[in-house]
C-alpha cells in the first residue's frame, strides 16, 4: 500500500512538472536544436534557416493578416504554395497530391505527411526553397529574392542570419541604454512634437540632451547599416538587429574610430558622440543645444515605420541602472 501511494505522489509531481510553463530560455535552447538538426540535415548553414524563422515571427508580431502561430518553429507558408494553387483540398497533407498539383510542401520527418503545422516540415521544406539556387550567399539571396520577392526583406533576412552566426546564438536580445550612466543626461517623451526645419513635419523619436562629446552606444546587437551625413540629423549611424528594428542615432559630433557601415555592434559599444550637427549642409552644426536624437523603426515586410522609443528608453535605463546596484 505504502508503494503505491508512492507511486501515485511520484505520478502527480511528474504530472505537475509537465505543466509547468517552458521558459524563454528553454524555447531558445530548443529552437537552436532544431535549427542544427536541419543543418546537419540538408548542410545548409543553421543561420539561414533561423533567420527566416526569426523574420517570420517579426512580421507576424505585426501584421494581422498572418496567423498568429504559436508553435517552435514560425515560418509560414500560404496554402496556395503548400498544396498548390489549384488543389482544391487546400489542407491536404498527403505529399502525392500537393506534388500533383505543384505544390511545394514536404515531408521533413519521413511520417507519410506534408503538414504545414510540423516544425520538421516547415523547416525541410524551407531549406529547400533557400538552397534552389545553391548553397552560396548569393545564391541563398536570389533564392530570398525569388521567394519574398522584396529587396527590403532579404536585407532583413540576411542581416539577421549575419548576426547569429557572428554571435553563434539567437540570444541576442540584450539592449543597453545609449548614453553611459555616468554622465549628465536628461530626456522625456518628445515623440509627435513639431519640427519646423525643412518643412513641417512631426518629431520621430526622442531627444536626448547632454555634453558635447559625452559617449553614444548602440542599444542592440545588429549591424551598422547607414554611417554619415543627413541634412536633418547631421552626423547619424543607423543600426538594424534582428527584430527588423532600425535604430537611428542623430546629431552627432563625429564617430567612434573604426566604426564603418558593416560593422557588428553589441549592446555598449561606442559608435559616436553627442553633438549639435544637422539642418543644413554637410558639417553644419550648432543650430540647437547638443543631444542625441534617437528613433526607432519597424519593419513588417511591406513597410517600415516610426514607433515611440520613449518607452524601450526608459526600460533600459532603469535596467542598467539595477545592474550595477
Amino acid at each position: 500500500m505504502l508503494n503505491w501511494s508512492r507511486q501515485l505522489t511520484a505520478c502527480f509531481f511528474l504530472c505537475f512538472l509537465c505543466a509547468l510553463p517552458v521558459s524563454a530560455e528553454q524555447r531558445q535552447d530548443d529552437r537552436m536544436a532544431y535549427y542544427q538538426k536541419w543543418e546537419r540535415a540538408t548542410q545548409l548553414p543553421w543561420y539561414y534557416l533561423a533567420a527566416v524563422d526569426q523574420y517570420e515571427r517579426n512580421i507576424q508580431e505585426v501584421r494581422n493578416d498572418l496567423p498568429d502561430r504559436d508553435g517552435i518553429i514560425r515560418i509560414h507558408f500560404s496554402r496556395s504554395f503548400w498544396a498548390g494553387r489549384l488543389n482544391p483540398i487546400k489542407k491536404t497533407t498527403t505529399p502525392a497530391v500537393i506534388s500533383f498539383f505543384g505544390g511545394r510542401g514536404l515531408d521533413g520527418n519521413n511520417d507519410g505527411k506534408a503538414d504545414p503545422d510540423n516544425p520538421d516540415d516547415l523547416l525541410y521544406t524551407m531549406a529547400q526553397v533557400l538552397t534552389k539556387n545553391g548553397y552560396r550567399e548569393s545564391d541563398i539571396k536570389k533564392s530570398l529574392k525569388n521567394y519574398y520577392e522584396k529587396e527590403a526583406s532579404v536585407k532583413q533576412i540576411m542581416t539577421i542570419a549575419a548576426l547569429y552566426r557572428h554571435f553563434d546564438t539567437i540570444e541576442l536580445d540584450g539592449h543597453a541604454f545609449p548614453l553611459p550612466l555616468g554622465h549628465n543626461y536628461s530626456y522625456r517623451s518628445t515623440w509627435g512634437d513639431k519640427r519646423g526645419w525643412g518643412g513641417r513635419r512631426m518629431h520621430e523619436g526622442t531627444d536626448l540632451f547632454a555634453s558635447y562629446g559625452v559617449p553614444v552606444r548602440a542599444t542592440t546587437y545588429g549591424i551598422i547599416e547607414i554611417k554619415g551625413w543627413n541634412e536633418y540629423g547631421g552626423w547619424r549611424v543607423g543600426i538594424r538587429d534582428v527584430h527588423n528594428v532600425y535604430h537611428y542615432f542623430a546629431h552627432l559630433s563625429g564617430f567612434e574610430k573604426g566604426v564603418e557601415e558593416g560593422m557588428i555592434v553589441k549592446p555598449g559599444t561606442v559608435v559616436g558622440y553627442v553633438g549639435s550637427s544637422g539642418y543644413g549642409k554637410a558639417g553644419t552644426s550648432g543650430k540647437f543645444p547638443p543631444h542625441l536624437h534617437y528613433g526607432m523603426y519597424k519593419y513588417n515586410g511591406r513597410m517600415e515605420w516610426a514607433f515611440d522609443p520613449y518607452p524601450s528608453l526608459s526600460h533600459w535605463e532603469q535596467a542598467e541602472r539595477a545592474e550595477k546596484k
